[in-house]
């Protein structure tokens, strides 16, 4: 497969503002891939967001969609693209159904309005007025907005965000589902989770700039320490030791207590996506 979008070189100004929010970012998004961009408030995400659905126009550099230029390509790039906003926008004074078949009528295609609505748990309340919904039902009720044109791209932002956990899993499960049969997912979040269970690669944007873009893989192995942490208990008390990762099978203190019997928990010592959030961006999750 090849790219679904090859950025190069990307700036952006708005009016207002002295200087640009991106400062020439460099990325390529590959097709039937889930690439996440992270990073603080302000950084340039949900801008870079805009500019890649065709929001925002006036910017510097290349974008090329599919191989195309963005900027060539006509409204019919919206039969493709499928797009979940943060702050869930429906009609509020119509029924769950009627939000749905409202927007259905913009796409030539659509996907089974009932069968998504199903898999949310959202089709026994589909006459439901949306101003009677929960925070919940509205963000589910928001993420099959975005599947309503079988989207050859989906934008999603924050697309957890005030779920329960089985919800949650449920909206993750359709992702990964959707990845599978070949679909692209440009993700901003930033619930750490949701990155390290669905995403393949990932980029940190700070401050407009790109500071980092590789696998949650190969950067918990940068940022982690090669050491494993051992648990037992030594006298009723639980202890822990920590032992170098290289050469640990010829470690005989090691070996020991792994024949002890005493142990209760072994980890490694790769770092959290939320640390390394931290590290490379310089802020705190809140």
């Amino acid at each position: 497969m090849g790219a679904a979008f090859n950025v190069e070189n990307l700036c952006f100004k708005y009016p207002s503002s002295k200087e640009n929010v991106i400062k020439g970012i460099t990325f390529d998004v590959h097709e039937g891939e889930i690439f996440g961009l992270l990073g603080p408030s302000g950084a340039g995400k949900s801008t870079t967001q805009k500019i890649l659905i065709k929001l925002l126009e006036n910017y510097t550099g290349s974008i090329k969609y599919f191989g195309k230029d963005l900027k060539t390509i006509n409204n019919s790039f919206y039969e493709e693209i499928g797009v979940g906003f943060e702050m869930p926008v429906h009609f509020s004074k119509l029924t769950a159904l009627e939000n749905m078949k409202y927007f259905a009528g913009f796409y030539k295609k659509t996907a089974d309005i009932q069968e998504l609505m199903e898999r949310v748990g959202l089709w026994e309340y589909r006459d439901v007025k949306v101003a009677e919904f929960s925070k919940g039902m509205k963000v589910r009720l928001n993420f099959v907005r975005a599947m309503l044109n079988n989207p050859r791209v989906l934008f999603l932002d924050e697309v957890t965000n005030g779920l329960d956990p089985k919800n949650a899993r449920i909206i993750k499960d359709m992702i990964a589902e959707y990845r599978a049969k070949g679909g692209t997912v440009f993700l901003t979040t930033h619930l750490m989770n949701d990155v390290e269970q669905l995403c393949d690669r990932v980029a940190f944007c700070v401050n407009g700039k790109l500071m980092e873009i590789s696998t949650p893989r190969d950067l918990k192995i940068k940022y982690g320490k090669r050491e494993v942490k051992v648990e037992y208990r030594d006298n009723g008390t639980i202890s822990s030791a920590s032992f170098p990762l290289d050469g640990i099978g010829d470690n005989e203190e090691f070996l020991k207590l792994l024949k002890s019997g005493k142990v209760e928990t072994i980890h490694s010592g790769e770092t959290s996506l939320e640390e390394i959030f931290i590290i490379v961006t310089g802020v705190e999750l809140k």
